[in-house]
């Protein structure tokens, strides 16, 4: 007769203490219970009434027994090794448990301590091998071990061939997760590829003991208790019968006991006191792999899971290995870390693995009747864990029988038909079936608020962008003309587009290119309007091609580190060219003591007080927008109230220093340039069609066909843009349920602006700053009812009424001449540098070279910092400021055409050079792409921090 006793073992839980065991599956065999003599407390009995019921059947090496033995716990034929197992999947395993440890040269390996075969087999401390026995496992280690996995490092399917690459793997993955820091991975390393001994190389085993991992430079280890001593918090002693004899305690022959096709697991637990918390990492290698003097027998090993961590009196990492060896020994939990596809999947498995698991509570009574009555509880949690899963029909025979459903087709919009405009077809089938939808979805109080706000926050940018655009190019295209741009342009987009959400606007980067191509054509004397529309030709043509080649999906290969410089360099321009304009100011009217006045007002005449007067405007606008915005996540007044304040931050500043600069009337600043009623800005040089072959000379035939380049590099800029802008608004947070058309937008989009350059309007492209500005209005948030509680995302009005009436607002603004008059261009520049500065604020780049003047200390606990070490992370940094440099120069200099062809080379230089410097471990954390996704904006929070691309 067999009994379990528990011990007051050392380190573990002292006999007085209350404890709980657990019970995993297993045969359900008959239990009973004895008083053991000498005070021992009798917790739970769990084992064979006679050796003729199971046996040491690895010992006697009955096979036929243990087949028998796996006949009564269901496991069908194949799986007893009668025909050869399915490919892959083995449910017989193999597991070794190995602990770290310290001989007394203070040399560190590491030994094993137990494995299993079904049963677990344990080194006994009198140096022998005891009998094979059921595990009974510690409460605490199995909800240790289910606390630890969500947080721990899973990888799953590793094509790794050797312990050296798996370990590189495995740690690269530990950091990744925020496991270890970076610091660390030298010594983590050099400790998983220490030597493994078994206990039969070990000649004096009892001077062994458990090592404590330092850092280097601190000390090899610390000595404690002996590590295999008899620890199990249950002993197996036999209380009657004949007394088993040394040379009976002899290890069995293990090798000949384990199956041929059977693949191990290896567990790895040790004590790293360096280490701030106790670490998890599982691993399934793609390939089972021999890993040559690791295991004590020669199998493959398929999985791996390493435990390491601080010393604490609360944990026992030797009990949190026996469990994982117990659970991984178990066939259908093993059959579950074979088949999981994600640490969900894993994780359900360890939940499936508690709910077949018996709990007995520390009573003070236990008597063989009650413990009987554990069996049908068992037999029935045997018989649920065991039952097979209705399988479906063979797919051939529903094939043959044309009873096969259809599978759902991905709704992946990236995703490639290999057909001509096969993703055009799919956006349109996706996207029209729901118009119906889109109509009733706008009739909502909350999109007529929406239509109001986002009025306001697309009509400042246009008239900024309008005026300034008037500027760069001398009046051949001004406010009018992009307001009546973005009035017939939206319009169309709201009732086409796949994506009504979307925001069209004009945007910096596109301004940045007007610039250069206007010079361009002046250096060149070539006619820039008429420039124009050969660039809108071509823009149609190659938006043609790239979606009927469904081009949409390169999208994928755009980068953080890409779309940072661009955001960066654009941001740098805004700023750069604010104050370009003032110093331009201060020029024309320099302060000086005595001014030549005269009663009519000549702009080429300096005017005292005009240079003083714009720098006030103009920094007066950018701080008064830059305070309505940091007030709209303040804590004062209701959130309601400051979110209006701030929503409407940029309207209210214009119209406050307006307003100054209208009651200022002895001083002369220049104002916006805004043309009567449908009047082109400049009507002495263009009309509102553009002639393709030229108005005063007749266009170079050469430079039709050259324009296909400019068109190249404006098809870029709208494509980034627009795609970008798409990805970020349809991210899985955002809960849109009518999906997006990549495909079906880019070719609106780009194919409207080549056709508005016909009649000399601006191009524009999706603007992501107003695109979430407009998803966040019409999203719909829980009422939270607890305090912290956080509002869940109920719908969004996905509709296009509100973009439809937008953009009709904005068309009537164009009547807005008598009152758009007033507006100062210094105010306008305030706006400018306002939408330059906040664009750095979302840059990470940004923040990690403000990082670059900061100790290390005062650095903030964000992944690309605690990930990654510090040099390396400012030789990232100094890479993405190298290319920026590089970048200004271009922008700089006559070949600023080629800024967006230059910009596309970061995509191979990040694909290509990048990963040869940084490990990918260190690239995930630096070029990932973390921002969250912002809903309601809290103190100190905002829409900005999303965004990655200024607009």
């Amino acid at each position: 007769m067999w009994i379990w006793r528990r011990r007051g073992a050392r380190g573990l839980c002292p006999s007085e203490r209350p404890m709980r065991w657990v019970l995993p599956w297993g045969p359900p065999f008959p239990p009973h219970s004895l008083p053991i003599p000498g005070g021992g407390r009798t917790v739970a009995i769990w084992g064979p009434t006679s050796p003729q019921a199971l046996g040491d059947t690895r010992a006697r090496g009955d096979a036929d027994t243990g087949a028998a033995a796996l006949g009564l716990l269901g496991v069908p034929g194949e799986a007893r090794g009668d025909p050869d197992p399915p490919p892959r999947l083995r449910l017989q395993g193999y597991v070794e448990l190995h602990e770290l440890v310290m001989d007394n040269r203070k040399e560190l390996y590491w030994m094993e301590a137990s494995h299993w075969l079904k049963l677990e087999e344990d080194f006994k401390e009198a140096g022998h091998w005891g009998q094979p026995h059921l595990s009974f496992l510690t409460y605490r280690s199995l909800l240790d071990i289910r606390r630890a996995l969500p947080k721990g490092a899973v990888l799953l399917n590793v094509a790794a061939t050797s312990l050296a690459a798996i370990a590189h793997i495995l740690i690269d993955q530990m950091i990744y997760e925020g496991q270890i820091k970076p610091q660390d991975r030298d010594d983590i390393l050099r400790t998983l590829l220490l030597e493994h001994k078994h206990p039969g190389e070990v000649k004096q085993f009892g001077t062994l003991s458990p090592a404590q991992l330092q850092r280097s430079g601190t000390g090899r280890a610390e000595t404690e208790q002996p590590l295999l001593r008899e620890q199990q918090p249950l002993e197996m002693r036999r209380l009657a019968g004949a007394e088993q004899s040394p040379s009976g305690a002899t290890r069995p022959q293990l090798p000949e006991k384990v199956p041929k096709d059977a693949e191990a697991t290896l567990v790895l637990v040790g004590c790293a006191a360096f280490l701030e918390q106790p670490t998890l990492a599982f691993m399934r290698l793609k390939n089972a792999v021999t890993l040559d003097t690791v295991l004590n027998v020669s199998l493959p090993v398929r999985f791996l899971f390493v435990v390491l961590g601080p010393d604490s009196p609360h944990i026992s990492y030797h009990e949190i290995g026996r469990t994982i060896a117990t659970m991984m020994s178990e066939r259908v939990f093993r059959r579950d870390a074979y088949l999981a596809e994600s640490r969900q999947e894993l994780l359900k498995g360890v939940d499936d693995f508690l709910e077949a698991s018996i709990v007995l509570p520390p009573t003070d009574t236990i008597n063989e009747q009650l413990l009987r009555s554990l069996v049908p509880l068992q037999h029935e949690l045997l018989r649920r864990r065991h039952q097979p899963p209705e399988k479906a029909p063979a797919k051939d025979f529903l094939k043959d029988l044309r009873l096969e459903e259809p599978v759902p087709e991905d709704d992946d919009p990236l995703r490639r038909t290999g057909r001509p405009f096969g993703g055009l077809v799919r956006d349109i089938r996706r996207r029209y079936p729901k118009y119906l939808s889109d109509i009733k979805d706008g009739l909502s109080p909350q999109c007529l608020a929406a239509i109001i706000f986002i009025y306001f926050a697309a009509l400042s940018p246009a008239i900024t962008f309008g005026g300034l655009l008037s500027e760069k190019t001398n009046g051949m295209m001004g406010v009018s003309e992009l307001l009546l741009s973005t009035c017939v342009q939206c319009v169309l987009f709201s009732i086409l587009s796949a994506q009504p959400l979307l925001v069209v606007g004009f945007s910096g980067p596109l301004l940045v290119f007007e610039e250069a191509f206007y010079s361009f054509c002046n250096s060149y004397g070539m006619e820039y309007i008429v420039g124009r529309v050969w660039i809108g030709f071509w823009l149609i043509l190659l938006v043609l091609v790239v979606v009927a080649c469904e081009g949409s999906f390169l999208v994928r290969y755009l980068s953080r580190y890409t779309q940072e410089i661009f955001s960066f360099l654009i941001s740098l321009i805004f700023i750069y060219e604010t104050f370009y304009k003032l110093v331009t100011i201060f020029k024309d009217h320099p302060l000086q003591r005595i001014y030549s006045t005269v009663d009519v007002i000549d702009p080429t005449v300096p005017e005292p007080n005009t240079a003083l007067l714009s720098l006030v405007l103009m920094a007066g606008t950018f701080f008064l927008a830059f305070f309505l915005r940091k007030f709209k996540n303040s804590a004062f007044l209701p959130g309601r109230v400051r979110r209006l304040i701030g929503d409407f931050g940029v309207p209210i500043s214009i119209f406050i220093m307006a307003l100054v600069d209208f009651f200022i009337k002895d001083t002369y600043t220049q104002k916006l340039n805004v043309p009567k009623g449908l009047e082109v800005t400049n009507a002495s040089a263009r009309g509102w069609f553009i002639n393709p072959m030229g108005k005063d000379n007749s266009f170079p035939i050469w430079m039709m066909f050259a324009s296909v380049v400019p068109a190249l590099l404006v098809f870029i800029l709208i494509f980034l843009e627009t795609q970008i802008t798409t990805l970020i608004v349809s991210k899985p947070e955002r809960k849109l349920v009518k999906g997006s058309g990549f495909h079906l937008d880019l070719l609106l989009i780009v194919a409207m602006g080549g056709l508005a350059a016909l009649f000399g309007m601006p191009w524009l492209s999706a603007t992501t700053v107003r695109t979430i500005t407009h998803a966040n209005a019409l999203t719909v948030m829980s009422k939270t009812s607890a305090a912290g509680e956080k509002s869940q995302i109920l719908e969004v009005k996905e509709q296009r009424v509100s973009g439809f009436f937008v953009a009709l607002l904005i068309g009537i603004s164009i009547l807005m001449e008598p009152i758009l008059k007033y507006i100062p261009l210094a105010v306008l520049f305030g706006i400018f540098l306002y939408m330059g500065v906040t664009s750095l604020f979302g840059i990470q780049l940004f923040d990690r070279i403000l990082l670059l003047l900061m100790p290390p200390k005062y650095h903030p606990r964000e992944p690309y910092v605690t990930r990654v070490k510090t040099w390396r992370m400012h030789l990232f940094t100094f890479t993405q400021i190298i290319v920026l440099g590089l970048l200004w120069v271009v922008k700089s200099t006559p070949a600023s055409l080629a800024l967006p062809f230059v910009l596309i080379l970061t995509v191979p230089l990040r694909r290509l050079l990048l990963p040869r410097i940084f490990q990918d471990i260190e690239l995930k954390c630096l070029d990932a792409d973390d921002a969250v996704v912002t809903f309601e904006e809290t103190t100190g929070t905002d829409v900005y921090n999303e965004v990655q691309m200024p607009s």
